[in-house]
């Protein structure tokens, strides 16, 4: 078998992204499963131990916590190919974590004695469901999230920077009422931030019950200690959520919360890829230009909005990913099938093109540059969409047909600013009130846009 290479991988994460997303590697790649499961392996011994009820196991001292502590933060590629190497014999993975922690236990005469107490009264379930609980910590409020935050902060600066520079909207694509890029920049700013806490406001659970979840075998052994106590000090111990209720798995109702609310963020962001590419194409921003850098094969002089597009082609992607996720992990047959082992194994993938598309919109954020006179030029192209404040103010006053009138002036029709004054000075209400409209122009129409955006973009 030829040596990994990046040209050579089947999953663009893994080959022409990988630079991108390398971060996750340390929270979903097998090597950081198999470390995890040390991990927790170690913790639930260290409670055993600590417990005065389990008198076969006596309290570690500070030499042998700092052992199995080393193991951990010391765990190595190598070291998850030796358990790799003793899966080939046990075909279990998780077994082959164990026996391996008990070879490490002949290094530490304190410890060799107790092989037994690894793993002990365990299922598989209860060292793999804290471990991928420890894998989303680490994946999505670590690596994730940060990045998200990133995004956020690069649009807080367009939307600051553009607050007061007046943009026609579109409604159904056509001209409407007038906006600032601002807001509708900070408008995206406010639902990623709102989108986001929900990520971070659910709690990564976790149990550690046995094989069905009732403790039988703990009971068992130890019939007077208290194990839901244990249980629960285990998960607290490693910054989670006691799930005390399961069956053999834990019932990944939090997962499917934690991956809807990232497809949230996602479908957020593809619907800002979209306005921002449409910005783009009717020349409201143009895009910094990158040396040496070719936007078609055959037109030379094209700058595609390659990074938006990117964006919401692997937004998409994450989001078919974290939807089947969210729909499949909490449903098990009875108290357990394995239809979730392989599916789980994919957490990373998800993550990583949701990541992906982070990045992309993130670089693509950076080379924005509003184009004001643009903006300025479409809406003068627009006087028509007066028409509304002009009616409102009609009907203010009384004045009958007001909207019918102004439908009959502008509907479907463009109109100069000289027959739009013509039409105000005929208008049968005060005169401040004609002099206040005679004011108006599309750029100056906009509302309290500058105010929300500044309001809601820090």
């Amino acid at each position: 078998m030829p040596t990994f290479d990046s040209l050579t991988a089947i999953s663009p994460l893994d080959g022409r992204y990988q630079r991108k997303v390398s971060a996750l590697s340390d929270a979903f790649s097998e090597y950081a499963l198999t470390r995890e499961r040390v991990r927790v392996e170690f913790a639930w011994l260290k409670s055993l131990a600590a417990h005065p009820g389990i008198d076969e196991l006596p309290t570690l001292s500070t030499s042998a916590v700092d052992f199995l502590d080393g193991l951990v933060s010391k765990f190595s590629v190598g070291d998850a190919a030796a358990v790799k190497a003793i899966e080939a014999t046990t075909n279990h993975d998780v077994k082959a974590v164990e026996y391996w922690i008990k070879d490490k236990f002949k290094a530490l005469p304190e410890l060799a004695p107790h092989g037994e107490f690894v793993h002990f009264a365990c299922t598989s379930e209860d060292i793999n469901n804290v471990s991928h609980a420890l894998m989303l910590r680490r994946g999505v409020h670590d690596v994730f999230l940060p990045e998200l935050d990133a995004l956020i902060a690069g649009l807080v600066k367009v939307a600051i920077n553009t607050a007061e520079m007046p943009m026609l909207s579109r409604t159904h694509g056509q001209a409407a009422t007038p906006t600032t890029m601002g807001k509708e920049m900070a408008l995206f700013v406010d639902r990623l931030r709102h989108a986001r806490s929900k990520i971070s406001e659910i709690p990564l659970r976790a149990k550690m019950n046995g094989a069905v979840g009732n403790y039988n075998a703990h009971l068992s052994a130890y019939p007077d200690v208290d194990w839901t106590a244990i249980s629960k000090q285990t998960i607290e111990s490693l910054g989670l959520t006691w799930q005390p209720m399961s069956a053999q798995i834990e019932p990944h109702d939090y997962m499917a919360e934690l991956f809807d609310a990232m497809a949230r963020v996602n479908t957020i962001l593809i619907d800002f890829c979209r306005d921002t590419w449409g910005y783009i194409s009717l020349g409201f921003f143009k895009q910094r230009l990158k040396d040496r850098e070719v936007g078609s094969s055959t037109m030379p002089h094209k700058v595609n909005p390659i990074d938006f597009e990117n964006a919401e082609g692997n937004f998409g992607l994450a989001n078919a990913l974290l939807r089947h996720l969210a729909e499949k992990l909490p449903i098990s047959r009875w108290q357990r099938d394995l239809t979730d082992s392989t599916v789980l194994r994919n957490m990373g993938v998800a993550v990583g093109y949701s990541l992906l598309g982070v990045s992309s919109a993130m670089q693509g954020v950076g080379k924005l540059e509003v184009n004001a006179e643009s903006m300025l030029a479409d809406l003068n192209a627009n006087w028509e969409v007066l028409a509304e404040p002009i009616q409102t103010v009609m009907r203010r006053y009384g004045v009958e047909g007001a909207y019918e009138q102004l439908k009959a002036l502008t509907r479907g029709q463009r109109i100069t600013p000289e027959a739009m004054s013509a039409f105000i000075a005929t208008l049968q209400i005060p005169a401040e009130a004609r002099a206040q409209l005679a004011t108006l122009t599309p750029a100056r129409y906009t509302g309290l846009a500058t105010q929300l955006a500044r309001q809601y973009a820090v």
